[in-house]
């Protein structure tokens, strides 16, 4: 089956990817502000997101990026402004309603639980499972029962989508650093968010891993998921991300496409501290 076929799907999936999004402003961020007592690390960022684009944040360290996607995924409360996801006020929630709200993100170093398996890993990520209500398990057995099998079948479609299915009942410690964030993508998958935020998902990874993530992102995406991505990794921007957004000293400096985004004398300035 196609992935747009199988339950656990991206939200967006089925709508236009890259370059045919439908238009609509899936994530409208408004002068976010975070400190940290005198430190400024986000200074009222602002930028909108439209469905089925992947944006790509860039820009030197310290910059802000981390804190801007703490932030939007309710892992830190920002000091001020605004930030729907499709028409829903999300700002300061606790990362858990973030995630029920349609948000789901992975960070640049995964933590997945060592000791279970590939398989059980990803089923956890799915919220408001029947079988988590103690009462559910005496009084709704079939259904507790069959959610339970719809759930295994989409962690195994996402397994074989990022190409591990080979290892679905390894233990998650097996795994190298490029596996742990393909095992990432799949938990994030499962969940069926309406937007996907990845934390440098080329940091630390062997070339043909990073092929593999940057083939499935591009799939994914063409499928119509919305991502927005923090790398380092200039090829890799340039590749898939469309709009690039620039942050620099807790400000976003410049968007737009790569091309004209790299070549701006103010990101030359902001990534090597002169205008070459």
């Amino acid at each position: 089956m196609m992935p747009s076929e199988m339950p656990g799907q991206a939200g967006e999936a089925g709508q236009a990817g890259q370059g045919g999004n439908n238009g609509r402003d899936l994530l409208v961020v408004d002068a976010i502000c975070k400190h940290f007592g005198g430190h400024q690390a986000v200074n009222k960022v602002s930028f909108r997101l439209k469905a089925g684009s992947i944006g790509g944040l860039i820009g030197p360290n310290g910059a802000g990026k981390t804190t801007l996607f703490n932030c939007l995924a309710g892992f830190m409360k920002p000091a001020s402004g605004r930030v729907t996801l499709d028409g829903v006020a999300i700002a300061g929630l606790p990362a858990c309603d973030v995630f029920r709200a349609g948000l789901a993100r992975t960070f640049q170093i995964p933590r997945p639980f060592p000791e279970m398996t590939l398989l059980d890993n990803v089923m956890l990520a799915p919220t408001g499972q029947l079988g988590e209500r103690f009462w559910a398990n005496w009084f709704q057995p079939g259904k507790v029962a069959a959610q339970e099998r719809e759930t295994r079948a989409a962690a195994r479609h996402w397994l074989d989508f990022v190409g591990l299915s080979a290892l679905e009942d390894q233990p998650a410690r097996v795994l190298s650093g490029g596996q742990r964030k393909l095992l990432e993508l799949a938990r994030v998958m499962v969940s069926r968010p309406k937007l996907i935020l990845l934390d440098e998902p080329g940091a630390g990874v062997n070339p043909a891993l990073l092929d593999q993530i940057v083939d499935k992102v591009a799939d994914l995406n063409r499928q119509g998921a919305t991502f927005l991505i923090i790398e380092h990794n200039m090829d890799l921007v340039a590749t898939l991300c469309k709009p690039v957004m620039v942050m620099a000293q807790g400000e976003l400096l410049t968007s737009g496409d790569a091309g004209e985004v790299l070549n701006d004398p103010r990101v030359v300035e902001a990534y090597l501290g002169t205008a070459a």
